[in-house]
């Protein structure tokens, strides 16, 4: 089990780091004035980061183009694609495993998701447990999320929508970035909180949870609308 101050610290750790190196150029050359304009090099400001769907599959596919994205980016072909139904969202998803997803990683489960009305691609998420792979163990768990975390605080998402490590109901919100076009990226490391001996609160990983959103705050699902009942 794991300690969440131990967790969230090692955490802001890995994401804060790279944020806070900067690199001072532009020194004055030996022999010229105070007054004389000092050599300066800019650094390039770093491109919004977009986020558009994973890897070869974008949001606004259908279901034929996502399945075309998964030969490319897998290799797997149609046959071995699980196809399924949120009976609650009414939505339809697209699934597959995929080992070394993230390398090192174990096996993953990757799920796209359809939505209700549009029946284009909405949602991506990766997971990563013990019923997907029996060899996932706690230190595998935080190994991948840290990586990842460390991967997505580096970004450049949209001013003030990134969260840094937070405590939830079911685990630890590693990261949750927008970008300008309020598409998230969010990265759960789920789990029970248990008491240990002296008498604090330990994680107990369970799994690792990948989502990528189109609309996050409006998803294309079913609603009832007002008035129906």
């Amino acid at each position: 089990m794991l300690r969440i101050a131990a967790l969230i610290k090692s955490c802001k750790f890995l994401g804060w780091a790279l944020a806070f190196a900067v690199v001072f150029v532009g020194a004055p050359q030996i022999g010229r004035s105070a007054t004389d304009t000092q050599a300066t090099t800019e650094v390039p400001e770093q491109a919004s980061t977009e986020i558009t769907g994973f890897r070869s599959a974008t949001f606004g596919m259908d279901k034929a183009a996502v399945v075309a994205a998964i030969a490319t980016d897998f290799d797997i072909k149609a046959a071995d694609i699980s196809e399924g139904v949120n009976t609650v969202e009414r939505t339809e998803l697209l699934t597959v495993l995929v080992p070394d997803l993230l390398e090192g990683g174990g096996t993953a489960q990757v799920s796209y998701i359809f939505g209700y009305e549009s029946k284009t691609l909405i949602q991506i998420g990766a997971s990563w447990n013990a019923t997907i792979d029996a060899e996932t163990n706690d230190k595998e768990l935080v190994a991948n999320g840290d990586v990842l975390s460390n991967h997505f605080q580096k970004g450049n998402y949209a001013p003030n929508s990134v969260t840094t490590p937070t405590t939830v109901a079911n685990g630890v919100l590693l990261f949750r970035g927008l970008d300008t076009e309020g598409r998230s990226a969010i990265l759960l490391l789920q789990g029970i909180f248990e008491k240990v001996t002296d008498g604090t609160d330990a994680l107990r990983p369970t799994g690792l949870a990948l989502l990528y959103s189109a609309d996050p705050d409006s998803p294309d699902i079913f609603r009832i609308k007002d008035g129906s009942f």
